[in-house]
């Protein structure tokens, strides 16, 4: 996050005009889980974290007040613009039952209308799936489901703190085929502690063998705060290498490449362009999204706030009338500078020429000489260009920091 203006947000009174014909995401956060991953630093709560403080009945009925408000303040003197793109993720969505997820989806069609063929994905944990779930869910309106998968081997899984039945997560995503869903994505973390180039190789095959359309892997990032970081300064786990975190990426790459697969974004691969996660590509370009559920963030119009992170201080704002915000920011003119070209490098279209500043492509074609950068051909239908090389892919970061300063 750039740095911005850093204030009280009131997004009630502050929101500049947005351009109408651009596109626009919800995201809906679901804090729950039944229990906590060793990795994970997201703001979810397990049942013994939030005791009696608040339960998921206290967090839907909030986050349906939120959604009508939000659709309030976006109408103005006219409509709330028609959703494009809605993304529930959590924690663990699939824990609050389909019955939850489909009756938010409706209240965000009522406040502010879906558009024809919006797309619409939940996260969901394979454990707490079934045929019926996911019927509810494409029945209910649902487009596309993303499962967690991180990776098929025991002792991988183990680190993890994940508890998968083996085999769940392909079950589960033929499942969700099944129920008439053409969009599957499963995720895949790679490079933890143990982790071997032949159990990547296994997790890799069974994710083709499962036959979605998109898989989204991220390297594993040692959060400070979790449980695993507490273990790898303890001495109990080694820490991750990054040479070992580019060998497996490229390993990855080669795998889903060969297998029908190509990349979008630096985590994120499909098999088809209709493939392509419509919400996730929102935020890399730019767009605008209301953030509904405790700790969420939004943006629009330049404007980027975030909401109070515990469920219980969340809902007892949106019961009184009031937007759950904690902070914000307005962006201006460099920082949105700064991020089009923190976000836009990492998708495989790159960006225009015109995105960069005299000294910035100065600084690209040293990229380009490196052999990290490549030059968009004049007939590339954004026209001349920069986009990552596959070697600039491994290290996306640093091409960007080079690029900015």
């Amino acid at each position: 996050m750039t740095a911005g203006t850093d204030h009280r947000v009131d997004p009630a009174h502050s929101l500049a005009p947005r351009d109408p014909d651009a596109p626009f995401g919800i995201y809906l956060h679901v804090p729950f889980c039944s229990t906590r991953c060793g990795y994970c630093d997201f703001n979810t709560y397990t049942a013994g974290e939030l005791g009696s403080a608040t339960s998921p009945v206290d967090w839907e009925r909030a986050a349906a007040l939120e959604i009508d408000r939000a659709a309030e303040i976006l109408a103005g003197s006219g409509a709330p613009p028609t959703v494009d793109t809605v993304f529930v993720g959590g924690g663990t969505p699939s824990l609050v039952g389909a019955d939850v997820l489909v009756g938010l989806l409706a209240r965000i069609d009522s406040a502010f209308g879906l558009a024809p063929g919006a797309e619409v994905t939940t996260e969901s944990n394979p454990e707490s799936t079934s045929p019926e779930f996911f019927g509810r869910l494409r029945d209910g309106g649902y487009t596309r489901i993303s499962l967690g998968m991180q990776s098929t081997a025991p002792h991988v899984l183990r680190v993890l703190d994940r508890a998968h039945t083996p085999g769940r997560p392909q079950e589960a995503a033929a499942e969700a085929r099944r129920a008439g869903f053409e969009h599957v994505n499963l995720d895949v973390i790679y490079g933890t502690p143990g982790e071997s180039d032949d159990d990547l190789a296994r997790t890799l095959q069974a994710v083709i063998d499962a036959g979605v359309d998109h898989v989204s892997a991220y390297s594993l990032i040692v959060e400070d705060g979790t449980a695993l970081a507490r273990r790898i300064r303890r001495g109990e786990l080694p820490g991750t290498v990054d040479d070992v975190l580019a060998d497996r990426y490229e390993q990855l790459t080669d795998t889903l490449t060969r297998a029908g697969f190509h990349w979008y974004e630096v985590s994120n691969f499909a098999t088809d362009e209709s493939g392509h996660c419509r919400h996730n590509l929102g935020y890399w370009r730019g767009g605008d999204w209301w953030g509904i559920g405790p700790g969420a963030h939004s943006h629009v119009a330049g404007t980027r706030w975030w909401n109070v992170k515990h469920p219980a201080r969340y809902a007892a704002a949106c019961d009184a009338g009031d937007l759950p915000v904690a902070g914000g920011e307005e962006l201006d003119d460099a920082d949105r500078h700064l991020e089009r070209i923190m976000t836009g490098l990492r998708l495989a279209e790159g960006l225009p020429d015109s995105a960069f500043t005299a000294e910035e492509k100065d600084r690209a074609d040293v990229q380009v000489a490196a052999g990290l950068l490549r030059r968009r051909p004049a007939g590339h239908p954004g026209g001349p260009g920069f986009a990552l090389t596959e070697r600039g892919r491994l290290l996306a970061d640093g091409v960007v920091r080079d690029v900015l300063i």
